[in-house]
């Protein structure tokens, strides 16, 4: 997977803010949270663009597999080879790791700025980070899952 240059610029931005103080905080958020939602954009697009390059059965069968796992099912069972069901299902569990980080690190900044704490904004930083290092992760899974033939 290529570095992605609006992940970098991320990172490089929360490492900085980190030791920002609460005025600069409040001058600067809306610069985080513009940097911090092309970084996720950037990483939703090659998530999609990535899995768009799988086999019309992976696909199929991750849909499936997501939506079982959101207590959801389609009537329809699906059978796979079992080393690609479990592949399938760490793409799944590395994805929702991602979004999960994702989600904790938008909360913790929101309470940041409710609460004008500058140790709560220092955390969403560091949150953001793994939770693009965890996409990251997750994107490289995925693109395993692509045929050599199709890379």
């Amino acid at each position: 997977m290529r570095k992605l240059p609006e992940v970098e610029t991320a990172k490089a931005l929360m490492t900085e803010a980190q030791n920002w103080s609460v005025f600069t905080w409040l001058f600067q958020k809306s610069r985080v949270r513009e940097t911090a939602d092309r970084a996720n954009d950037a990483l939703d697009d090659l998530n999609r663009r990535t899995k768009s390059h799988w086999p019309a059965d992976l696909k199929t069968a991750y849909k499936a597999l997501s939506a079982k796992g959101k207590g959801r099912s389609n009537g329809a069972s699906l059978r796979m080879d079992e080393t690609i069901e479990t592949l399938l299902r760490k793409v799944r569990e590395a994805d929702d790791a991602a979004h999960r980080a994702r989600m904790t690190a938008e909360e913790t900044f929101d309470r940041a700025e409710r609460e004008l704490n500058r140790a709560l904004a220092r955390e969403g930083c560091s949150q953001a980070i793994d939770s693009w290092d965890l996409h990251e992760k997750a994107i490289r899974r995925a693109e395993a899952l692509i045929p050599k033939e199709s890379r």
